[in-house]
């Protein structure tokens, strides 16, 4: 009467890479929403995981599917299965050159403060 054993499910989270900035992990922000349990209101809570990922392919602002795991550290329970959608880099870097520009535009136009002339 021996029955094949099934590895209990895991649980499985999907989020958002808030941060990919260290090496192997990167910081997933998981939403929820709720209702209050006296006023009735819809309430949106957040938390951040830290979650393993090995090969380094996450980037911010994916949206990602992490499992929880055995402890890897003090801080990560979590790994990486799998990447949902990309963000979309060029927006971002196009609008970072922008802002670099103007910002180097306007400083550069800025007169030095406290040398005023007397």
């Amino acid at each position: 009467m021996s029955s094949p054993t099934q590895p209990a499910s895991r649980q499985v989270l999907e989020g958002l890479v808030a941060s990919d900035k260290m090496t192997k992990t990167i910081s997933v922000v998981v939403q929820r929403t709720y209702r209050h349990p006296k006023y009735g209101k819809y309430v949106t809570k957040s938390k951040r995981y830290h979650a393993h990922d090995d090969q380094e392919q996450a980037g911010v602002g994916d949206l990602v599917r992490i499992e929880l795991s055995r402890p890897l550290s003090r801080t990560k329970r979590w790994r990486l299965i799998e990447i949902l959608a990309k963000a979309s880099k060029t927006l971002e870097t196009v609008g970072e050159a922008e802002m670099a520009s103007v910002l180097g535009q306007k400083q550069a136009q800025k007169p030095s403060a406290g040398g005023g002339a007397q």
